[in-house]
């Protein structure tokens, strides 16, 4: 019995290796990485990827080959060149309010030792347009100018609620800043904040759309943007082109086509909100939002009782993905995709992300090729073939009747009377 057990073990333990063996099979896709030279490289994954990947990405592997056949996984860090934003807020101290025939000054004294870039101030009046010029100085004697002719707004009504009265300006240090408002009437000032914003530019790829079509529903009063790109690529901005020169203020959505299903009367859209805002003639027309893979945007702008915008086309575009992996030992590595079930990875090295190294070299990656699928993938258990149940019943039966002969053999040997 002992036996038979060891070789059930056996057969386990084979089994279990065909599996390993065909790791590569659970994906659908895999595309052979060319110049492994260092033990670190990069890999900037494919726009034509990005429509067989998961919406997770979660399904991304690099497996190798070795010379004796042996499966060996690489393992990877999903990188973005997305941009690092960070505020430190500056402590200042509020000086006087003063005013000429010009305008009305808000001066405020900072550590001569802070740097500062923004200025973020809050009237109590609801409704303005007003020209601003912000000047620098270390002895409030000589003032110097940030920067001139800069405007803040702010709308509100029963519809609109808009305000901008962010103060940005390059980089400067001084003791003293002055920020004069060009206004007859005196700015009530309630707060101010002054800030060092620091960030980090991201890398972003343009993507050219394959159709844009613009249309105007007057019964709605919106004007309907719909963008069709020629494949599934990752976008997080979006930027509007106006045509027309006079002030405006437009409530704005972007929607991307989550799913589509084909019915009786035709197909129906379903879209998914990505962002809100307003499209305005104050700022430069950019929406950013989360990465998302997609193919078709549909813009919706509300002009109300206004006239349609005449816009003269939009900008896709979005942030570089890519791979930072791990090559220990000579093998064949493929990039491997295309699984509906494949969980995230967890690998050591997102513990240790400052010992990988800078300016990686790109790997080359080939064209795509679909993985074949064999039994490999889903094997059958062995206790599904009649043949094994009924040999292995055998087994069982002659090894348990050749013990029953045994004991009654030692029976008959027992003392006689």
């Amino acid at each position: 019995m002992i036996r038979i057990i060891k070789i059930c073990c056996a057969l386990y333990l084979s089994f279990g290796s065909f599996i390993a063996y065909g790791q590569m099979e659970r994906y659908d896709y895999k595309r052979e990485l060319k110049g492994i030279s260092e033990q670190w490289h990069e890999i900037v994954i494919p726009d034509e990827l990005f429509g067989r990947l998961s919406d997770n990405m979660n399904d991304l592997r690099i497996y190798g080959i070795t010379k004796t056949g042996d499966t060996i996984e690489a393992p990877y860090l999903l990188r973005s060149t997305d941009g690092k934003k960070s505020v430190k807020k500056i402590s200042f101290k509020q000086l006087n309010t003063s005013r000429d025939n010009k305008g009305y000054y808000f001066s405020f004294e900072v550590p001569d030792t802070e740097t500062v870039n923004r200025i973020t101030l809050d009237f109590k009046q609801q409704n303005f347009d007003w020209q601003l010029k912000l000047e620098g100085s270390h002895d409030q004697n000589h003032w110097f100018t940030v920067v001139e002719d800069y405007r803040i707004l702010s709308i509100r009504n029963e519809t609109v609620n808009f305000k901008s009265t962010n103060l940005v300006f390059p980089e400067s240090k001084y003791r003293y800043f002055r920020v004069f408002v060009n206004s007859e009437e005196r700015p009530d000032l309630l707060e101010a904040s002054i800030e060092r914003f620091e960030t980090t530019k991201g890398v972003f790829k343009d993507y050219l759309p394959q159709k844009t079509e613009v249309s105007v529903d007057k019964t709605s009063g919106q004007t309907a943007i719909d963008i069709d790109l020629p494949l599934p690529v990752p976008v997080s901005r979006l930027m509007v082109d106006v045509a027309d020169q006079f002030d405006y203020y437009r409530p704005l959505t972007v929607k991307y086509l989550a799913d589509s299903v084909k019915t009786e009367q035709g197909w129906r859209y379903q879209y998914h909100t990505l962002t809100s805002g307003t499209l305005n003639s104050v700022d430069n027309g950019v929406f950013t939002f989360n990465s998302t893979v997609l193919n078709r945007l549909k813009v919706l702008i509300d002009n109300r009782d206004n006239q349609p915008l005449h816009i003269e086309g939009v900008r896709l575009s979005g942030y570089k993905h890519k791979l930072l992996a791990r090559f220990t030992e000579p093998a064949t590595y493929y990039l491997t995709y295309g699984s509906t079930s494949a969980m995230s990875t967890n690998y050591d090295i997102r513990h240790f992300t400052d010992r990988i190294p800078e300016n990686l070299i790109p790997l080359e990656v080939k064209e795509e090729v679909a993985i074949a699928k064999t039994s490999v993938e889903k094997p059958s258990p062995i206790f599904e073939n009649k043949m094994w149940l009924w040999a292995i019943m055998l087994l069982i039966i002659i090894t348990l009747g050749w013990f029953s002969l045994k004991m009654m053999k030692l029976g008959n040997k027992g003392p006689k009377e």
